[in-house]
């Protein structure tokens, strides 16, 4: 259930997963009851060997009663340890991060700096040029092509300023020996060094999936709010010096939203008067010398091409040029654009944005070796003794965070929404909320287990390391539940027995029947934990891409397994046998 309602982009990449596994145990419950009796009609004849003969059964409870008996001996000493070791458990958890989703190595690479505003078109071309090329010198690239600027098409709104160079890389067998991805990126990073070039070195696919979603092509994002871009600008380069101080920081952009260059053309009306022309008539001019005019069409079979004409660009590359563009007026006197306008450079916003009503500059920060939630939670603080916002303006913090904030509310209400119906469903169950409450009060120490994996291997908190903990709280519900099942066939059993010799029950009857009743379950507990983990171990150690997202989802349950079996073989018999003691006779 709380797969099912994540929404947007972690919704899309984990509903699969649970509409999977809806159907498969839907199916597997339905066979249980159906074609499985069937068949074990068919298949299961002749002498069927008792547990107790099986070796690898008897070498486990072997090992296993032993150390049951002491627990049942101990029973407060043995909770009071299974608390101790939860609440120690759990000292890792804050020092692991948390992302959104675990960085996925798609095999290829993108290299997307940004560079200032005002930058020309030969300039821009020869930076293109030159990146490329230290890109290819590095032996683990099979080939490079870059692109600045944007696409004739309008779902493509990129500036000048912003270059994507797509980078392919050679198959892993041919790289260097030790070579990483991360690696690579830090080589290529410290190769391609240039004034005024801000690196991002990103996956090309992920990349473009959170510039559709939030503008934002770095893993971390600022967007600034306000009335003035003036301000906004200002505002966004105090951001750039404070957070290059910020431990993790690869590199910071604050786009100079006020810094662009345009050409003013001011029309004197006055002196246009004179000469008997008006404003549409000098507009006309400048209009066809700088961005040409269409004046017929080839026609080459089928296809067609308009033919346009304007000034050489050697006579409208600069103002001064601009201003010497000569005039035809009515009366047939030949003027130059100067003598009607004054031509000049002018600063001015190089494109506008707004959200929510309002004008926004983004800032684009690029993390490394640290997680997206420890560095958003220090740079806030940072940002906000260093960084004085004048009244109407605001910061808001976007990219990868903003999806990691909007998952974990999402989750925030739905996780404890589905525990409350799993205990009422535990509740229709057994009829007894003290049997839940053994259940439901011991499920922490089966995420000890995961925690510490998960601390050891390096993994950060996610959606998927998210999913993964639901899917261990389900399976360490059900092996609680079949474990007390047994527990209470065993109790009842002892009752019956006493009352029919008539005696009263006492501790130690008692704690046979519960040392029966937890024997009974070892071999199905165990062959559980061993079943998951041996089918999850692969998916954990996995490579290639999308291994990072599955090993998050599996690393819980591999972990946690090996706290589930403590939980259910040692801790839920002793808490029972507290339970229990209350009705028999301890004397």
């Amino acid at each position: 259930m709380p797969v099912f309602t994540l929404e947007a982009q972690e919704g899309r990449m984990f509903s699969p997963l649970a509409f999977t596994k809806t159907y498969a145990m839907a199916a597997s419950a339905a066979l249980a009851i159906t074609l499985v009796p069937v068949l074990m009609g068919y298949f299961i004849r002749g002498k069927v060997l008792p547990e107790h003969k099986n070796p690898l059964n008897r070498a486990l409870i072997a090992v296993y009663m032993p150390v049951l008996k002491t627990v049942l001996q101990y029973p407060k000493s043995t909770l009071v340890l299974a608390l101790i070791i939860t609440v120690v458990g759990f000292w890792p958890v804050n020092k692991i991060g948390s992302e959104f989703i675990p960085p996925l190595d798609e095999g290829d690479l993108m290299y997307m700096p940004t560079t200032y505003p005002g930058l020309s078109i030969g300039k821009a071309r020869e930076i293109l040029q030159q990146t490329d090329k230290l890109i290819a010198t590095v032996p683990e690239v099979k080939s490079v092509f870059g692109k600045i600027g944007r696409a004739e098409t309008a779902t493509d709104p990129a500036p000048l300023t912003m270059i994507e160079t797509f980078i392919q890389i050679k198959p892993r067998d041919e790289w260097r020996e030790g070579m990483t991805t991360d690696k690579l990126k830090k080589e290529l990073d410290a190769l391609v060094k240039f004034p005024g070039l801000t690196n991002a070195w990103v996956m090309p696919i992920k990349t473009r999936i959170d510039m559709l979603a939030t503008g934002i092509k770095t893993p971390v994002g600022i967007k600034v709010a306000g009335p003035d871009l003036k301000e906004i600008e200002k505002i966004g380069k105090r951001l750039e010096q404070v957070l290059n101080d910020v431990p993790g920081t690869a590199s910071v952009y604050s786009e100079r939203v006020a810094g662009g260059r345009y050409i003013k053309v001011d029309i004197q009306r006055e002196k246009a008067a004179r000469y008997g022309l008006n404003i549409a008539d000098v507009q006309q001019v400048v209009a066809t010398a700088i961005g040409g005019m269409n004046v017929t069409q080839t026609i080459e079979g089928l296809e067609r091409y308009p033919v346009n004409l304007r000034y050489p660009q050697d006579l409208r590359n600069s103002p001064e040029q601009l201003a010497l563009l000569p005039i035809v007026t009515g009366t047939g006197q030949r003027i130059a654009l100067a003598d009607v306008a004054n031509v000049y450079v002018e600063d001015g916003p190089p494109a506008i944005k707004s959200e929510n009503a309002r004008l926004n500059g983004w800032t684009f920060v690029d993390i490394d070796g640290v997680d997206i939630g420890s560095y958003v939670k220090e740079a806030m603080v940072v940002v906000a003794d260093q960084v004085d916002l004048p009244a109407g303006y605001s910061l808001n913090w976007s990219g990868q965070y903003e999806y990691m904030l909007r998952a974990k509310a999402k989750l925030t209400y739905v996780v404890p929404l589905t525990l409350a119906i799993i205990i009422v469903l535990l509740y229709f169950n057994f009829r007894s909320f003290a049997e839940v409450a053994i259940i439901m009060g011991t499920l922490p120490l089966a995420m000890v287990g995961s925690i510490w994996l998960m601390y050891l291997l390096g993994y950060n908190f996610s959606v998927a390391v998210g999913v993964g903990f639901i899917a261990l709280a389900g399976v360490a519900v059900e092996i609680g539940v079949i474990m007390l099942v047994y527990l209470n066939q065993a109790y009842h059993h002892m009752v019956e027995e006493c009352e029919k010799k008539g005696v009263e029950p006492r501790l130690n009857t008692l704690r046979h029947a519960v040392l029966h009743g937890a024997g009974l379950r070892v071999r199905p507990v165990m062959m559980t934990a061993a079943a998951i983990i041996a089918g999850l171990l692969p998916i954990m150690y996995g490579t290639g891409t999308g291994s990072e997202v599955m090993s998050r989802i599996a690393a819980p349950m591999v972990g946690g397994m090996i706290g589930a079996v403590i939980l259910t073989l040692l801790v839920l018999p002793a808490t029972y046998l507290l339970w229990k003691r209350s009705k028999v006779n301890v004397s």
